[in-house]
């Protein structure tokens, strides 16, 4: 064992002798093989612990060094981590004992390993370093096969690549501690993009020898998750090496459990991420002896027969190993050129590069100019080409055969001449070279060449054009992405204005690149180049960025949607539409569907997008508006741009929901706080973690910023009732507020930040001093909901939330369903509004213009008020689920709403004000009559409407009826409607003019169902009760059907005056109408009946229940002829096929089953593959179906409606409704118009292109 080893063990002998149990850690160290069964025996044998622990002290210390690295590991994994960290620093190094380079440990299996894991090979002069390597090892095998980080870091060009891939030419290393393997991926400046692209090639490396092929991951997240499984099973105990790192965001996509070395130039980047951290600072310049020993390999001179000039040489490249390459390069070609490369960097006559970065190397540019002129004429047009290659990023050899229309061999050959003089990286990536310029060689050749940039640009584009003539490149070419990546940054470079308008406003471009990239890189381009796509007329690219910013959260889904199909759906004066259906027209047997009734929408919003795996808490805006931070429940803090959606920060902020976040009044940082109790302030542009604060005792609910630039305060309010507020630049809290009697629900500062507001559970809004943090006033808003009778204690108030006015001298406060505006300075009640009588208010965010209020309802909606007319001025429907929350932008000019269905919307507040709220129920019924679609629709809730849904017009409408109305239906020849009434009144109007022929008190519950016989005399319906009615409206007679013991659940005409129904109670029966009388009664569920279908024939009919089963049943024998098993779920609905040969059957699990009629066997599944496991399959219950004539189409409505092929199972086309939970598809004969409803209240006329 080494001396210094010995003595550290020595030295904290009885810290570990007092507190160590033996008998795991001999466990480890026996599998380590570093204490024998003997040795441990003769351990156990020791009375006491202590003794035990001296004993085993006694036997490591006869040992070699192996067995020292093992006990430290085993007091790492056993727990004892304050122990290890007495031994951490002597550990001995692994290749200590022999400083003959590290060549020692290069034995052909660690040549295999990294040629492998795609790790550089040692340059051409290459000098050692043995402290650092060693330091490198070391910190490795402190890993001990725990997850963790390892951060090589120092100054660009000082040599952290070369050390890191030193390192791991050792066999004992990688044999012990890594025999997964290790995996080298060169990281580089990345937007999110560019990191896709390296993980999409990490994964397909890792998966080579997969007999799957899978499709590359489209987005980080997916990426992520894919890294982290080959990591888990396929490569355990494998080394990631993460080279040369800038951004801390990038880790992300790599805190997988696993084993990371990182390279990177900033000591701080594995801030962001949790795990053991361990670090190993290169210094900034080589010593000067180095730097000699360095020149004389590449002159291969010894260092005593170097000229005098090379001492000053090295001084004047402040010892950076880059730039002595690259002079060292310079002089093994020209080797009398010392003093004249000496005069070159002394007189820094070569025009300084302007960087962004902290780079430190005086002499760079001064190196590369020289370089350049070095080469040879035609070499320099080649490298004078490389000026138009984006910043850091690795471009495959095939994008440069193309640029150069040459032979793969011959631009490797010239390439390698570039990288020779250190003019060019070379990465090997598997198979292929992948070649990237530093960024300070870049800035120095656009400099250079700065005229030229354009037509250099227009070259690529043209060879490009001649290359691929009219197609797109396929995923499974490695020049693929780039071009998916950077085609439209070439072509706005070069003011091709024809060709980037012909590939941007192509929606073959887009399908293919949103599958590989998802939309937000898109919607950024179509920003970005907007004044080059916009030369004409800016109409055609708004088309385009609003078609994908609206259908961004449907693009990022699995399976991807039909594009074409989605682009149908777009106004009919878009571009987009029209060459949907050019598309469509050209693509014979493809099943398209033209929405007839779309113009009647409008889209109100400017941007929906999809950035969390669950429910969306909270969003708001930047002060600058450019971005946007977003949390929820799956405990992510997200912030992404504004305009285009794209992700810019993903942080797993929190151990639980978070609740609200908020940016600070300059955007440098976003806190969050969660139900885990704790508050957190981020870094908004690196997502570092500035402080933590655990104060709070129970869940966070809320937490804002105050609105003044320079002084940083922010309060947070909590269910421990306390509000507390906090100084950034102390990193404590500053005060706290009490009174509060129960959960604090949110809190404001207002305008001029003098004071902070807050609400609560015990029904008060509470006024507080900011300064002094003494309470001012409290407004009891349980006063506004008692009746007279009722003292305020008997009454339960919860209040959500407030928003102060612009000038802070009102301040609206939300509870239960009503809107208050109280004056500040006398707590008087200056107006309330009850906005809802169904739903309650979620949030509300007062508009900086003070006129409106946009309030977050629970029932998926968002109202804009206008608090001074006491008037409703927008009603914004979209989301399909609850809204959380809504924000207006610093301007007013947008506002955003959050959901549970996973989206953020961002509105226009002008479009959206100038809208109208025409929503109809999701009940209605439909004839299709002589090629005309007649449609009978409940319009907002009282009215009821007979729409023409070939012309999209309204051809009657009633007065308002006292009462909601619930059910409708249409007589066959179209002359008599019917509906019934929350109340349980049922009315027959006459269609022509809309006048109420006939009424009736049925019910004294809500009428459900209504329908007429064939002769149109006889109305039958049901309500929330167990009786059906069968009404002659006309001779006013009445036969009430009894017999079932629980509500009817539908009921069908059959032939012959019969009528089925089916009810809770489990049962169907077969009714005679003119009689009353029950003529079969069929026992058929344990559970509720909730579908029923009959065979065209009239032999049969099928039922589906809750009991998750189908039967099919004769009525001619009342027995069950199959019972069709298999579904995990309720099964919902049921139909036969036209040929009377097959049952479908959908469930509430997305799952549709086939059946064989008449054996009852199993034919086939139609239920689309979807990769977001939290999304179920059809996006919910399967609610309807419907067989084509034919009986080889099936339709089928849930989350959206689907077009299957009866024969293999296989989705034929999936339309994307704006809403969900559609109820039922209304089906022409010939199989051409469908007809539904969403929950939105939108009608769909769908025809068949």
């Amino acid at each position: 064992m080494d001396v210094k080893s010995r003595n550290y063990l020595l030295m904290n002998r009885q810290a570990l002798e007092k507190d160590i149990k033996t008998s795991y850690i001999m466990d480890r160290m026996i599998s380590d093989e570093a204490l024998t069964l003997q040795e441990e025996e003769k351990v156990k044998q020791q009375n006491t612990q202590k003794e035990r622990a001296a004993m085993l002290i006694n036997i490591i210390l006869t040992k070699d060094n192996n067995s020292y690295r093992s006990f430290y590991n085993a007091l790492l994994h056993e727990g004892y981590r304050d122990l290890a960290a007495l031994l951490q620093d002597g550990i001995p190094a692994i290749s200590s004992g022999s400083r003959k380079s590290s060549m020692d440990g290069m034995t052909s299996y660690v040549k295999t390993i990294l040629c492998e894991g795609g790790v550089p090979q040692r340059p051409v002069v290459f000098v050692t370093r043995p402290k650092l390597v060693d330091a490198i090892k070391q910190k490795l095998c402190c890993l001990g096969g725990d997850p963790g980080w390892v951060t090589v870091y120092g100054m660009a060009g000082c040599g952290k690549t070369v050390l890191t891939a030193e390192a791991l030419r050792d066999h004992q290393l990688l044999e012990d501690y890594f025999p997964g393997g290790v995996h080298w991926i060169s990281v580089g400046k990345q937007d999110k993009a560019g990191l896709l692209i390296k993980l999409q090639n990490l994964c397909s490396r890792l998966e080579h020898d997969s007999t799957l092929s899978q499709r590359p991951p489209l987005n980080i997240e997916e990426a992520k998750d894919r890294l982290r499984l080959l990591m888990l099973r396929k490569y355990p105990r494998s080394l990631l090496i993460l080279d040369d790192v800038w951004d801390s965001w990038v880790l992300k996509a790599f805190d997988n459990q696993c084993q990371v070395l990182i390279t990177s130039r900033d000591r701080s980047v594995t801030d962001a991420v949790a795990g053991n951290k361990y670090e190993v600072h290169v210094e900034s310049g080589l010593a000067h002896e180095k730097g000699l020993e360095i020149l004389s390999l590449f002159v291969n001179m010894k260092i005593s027969e170097l000229p005098e000039q090379a001492n000053c040489l090295v001084r004047e490249c402040k010892g950076s190993p880059l730039v002595i390459s690259l002079i060292g390069a310079l002089l093994r070609d020209f080797p009398s050129r010392w003093e004249y490369y000496l005069k070159q960097l002394q007189n820094k006559q070569f025009k300084r590069i302007r960087k962004s970065s902290s780079y430190d190397y005086e002499a760079l540019d001064e190196a590369m100019s020289i370089s350049v002129e070095q080469l040879n004429d035609n070499y320099k047009d080649y490298y004078k080409d490389l000026s138009i290659l984006p910043k850091d990023v690795k471009v495959p050899t095939k994008v440069l055969c193309i640029l150069w229309d040459m032979e793969t061999e011959e631009v490797e050959d010239i390439l390698q001449e570039f990288v020779n003089k250190s003019l060019l990286f070379c990465d090997r990536n598997g198979k292929s070279f992948h070649y990237y310029l530093h960024d300070l060689q870049l800035d120095f050749l656009t400099e250079k060449n700065h005229n030229q940039l354009q037509e250099l640009h227009k070259n690529i584009v043209n060879q490009y054009k001649k290359y691929y003539k009219l197609n797109t490149p396929v995923p499974s070419q490695e020049d693929c992405m780039y071009w998916y990546n950077f085609l439209a940054y070439h072509m706005a470079g070069a003011n091709m204005q024809k060709e980037l308008h012909d590939l941007m406003f192509s929606l073959d471009w887009i399908k293919a690149k949103t599958e590989l990239l998802g939309p937000a890189h898109l919607i950024h381009e179509y920003v970005e180049y907007s004044s080059v796509l916009d030369q004409k007329n800016s109409t055609v690219r708004e088309n385009f960025q609003e078609f994908l910013s609206l259908n961004g959260h449907l693009l990022g889904r699995q399976p991807f949607p039909d594009i074409i199909q989605l682009g149908l759906c777009q106004p009919e004066t878009s571009e987009v539409c029209q060459q949907a259906k050019l598309h469509a027209q050209r693509e014979t047997g493809a099943f398209y569907l033209e929405w007839i009734n779309k113009k009647s929408l409008k889209n109100l919003y400017r941007l929906v997008v999809r950035p969390h795996r669950d429910a969306v808490y909270h969003a708001c805006f930047s002060k600058d508006r450019q971005r946007i931070a977003s949390c929820g429940a799956d405990k992510t803090l997200q912030v992404f741009k504004a305009e285009s959606g794209e992700r810019l920060l993903e942080i797993s902020a929190h151990d639980d929901e978070i609740l609200c976040c908020a940016f600070s009044a300059d955007g440098e940082f976003v806190a969050t706080c969660s139900a885990d109790k704790k508050v957190k302030i981020w870094n908004s542009r690196t997502g570092q973690c500035r402080c933590v604060y655990e104060e709070h005792t129970e869940q966070v609910n809320c937490c804002q910023f105050n609105n003044r630039s320079g002084q940083y305060l922010l309060a947070t309010c909590s269910n421990d009732t306390f509000i507390k507020l906090w100084d950034l630049n102390k990193k404590y809290c500053r005060n706290t507020m009490m009174g509060h009697v129960n959960s604090v629900n949110h809190c404001r500062f207002s305008p001029n930040d003098e004071y902070v507001a807050s609400c609560s559970t015990d029904g008060t809004v509470k006024l507080w001093e900011a300064r002094s943090a003494n309470e001012l006033k409290s407004i009891e808003i349980k006063d506004f909901f008692k009746n007279a009778d009722e003292s305020p204690d008997d009454v339960d108030v919860l209040v959500k939330c407030c928003s102060w006015s612009r000038n802070g001298d009102m301040i609206l406060v939300v509870a239960k369903n009503k809107l208050l505006l109280f004056d500040v300075k006398t707590c008087d009640l200056l107006t309330q509004v009850i906005v809802s009588h169904h739903s309650t208010i979620q949030y509300c965010d007062f508009c900086p213009g003070d006129e409106l209020v946009a309030v977050a309802l629970s029932h998926c909606s968002v109202e804009l008020w206008n608090i001074k007319s006491l008037s409703k001025v927008a009603y914004c429907r979209g989301h399909m689920s609850w809204v959380h929350c809504v924000t207006f932008s610093p301007d007013g000019s947008l506002f955003l709403t959050s959901s549970d269905d996973q989206t953020i919307r961002i509105w226009e507040t002008k479009k959206v004000c100038k809208s109208s709220d025409a929503v109809l129920k999701s009940e209605l019924d439909v004839v299709f009559h002589n090629g005309e679609v007649m449609i009978l629709a409940i319009y907002n809730q009282k009215h009821l409407q007979l729409i023409n849904g070939n012309t999209d017009s309204v051809v009657m409408q009633t007065a308002a009826q006292e009462s909601p109305i619930s059910c409708c239906c249409l007589s066959e020849d179209l002359k008599f409607a019917a509906f019934g009434q929350e109340s349980g009144t049922i009315k027959v109007l006459q269609l022509l003019d809309g006048k109420v022929l006939k009424s009736q008190e049925a019910y004294r519950t809500s009428v459900q169902h209504c329908r007429f016989t064939s002769d149109c005399q006889t109305l039958i319906s049901s309500a929330h009760n167990s009786v059906i009615q069968v009404w002659n409206w006309q001779l006013s007679e009445c036969v009430f059907l009894r017999g079932h013991k629980e509500a009817i659940k539908d009921f069908r005409l059959l032939e012959d005056s019969k009528l089925l129904s089916w009810s809770f109670d489990g049962t169907v029966k077969v009714w005679n109408i003119t009689t009353g009388n029950i003529e079969k009664d069929f026992p058929c569920h344990g559970g509720a009946v909730l579908s029923c279908a009959v065979s065209p024939d009239g032999s049969k009919f099928s039922s589906t229940s809750a009991d998750k089963t189908a039967k099919i049943w004769s009525f001619e024998s009342s027995s069950v002829l199959h019972e069709l098993k298999g579904h995990e779920a309720c099964v919902r609905c049921c139909t036969f096929s036209p040929n009377n040969k097959l049952l479908a059957t959908g469930d509430d699990k997305g799952e549709i089953r086939i059946w064989d009629i008449l054996t009852g066997a199993l034919l086939h599944f139609c239920s689309p593959v979807t990769a977001d496991e939290e999304e179920p399959t059809h996006g919910g219950w399967v609610t309807d179906l419907s067989f084509s004539p034919d009986s080889e189409m099936l339709v089928s409505s849930g989350g959206y409606l689907k077009w299957w092929n009866v024969t293999t199972g296989e989705s034929l086309q999936t339309f994307y409704t704006n809403g969900t939970n559609l109820k039922s598809i209304h089906v022409s004969p010939n199989f051409k118009v469908y007809v539904t409803v969403d929950n939105l209240g939108i009608l769909y006329v769908l025809q068949k292109l």
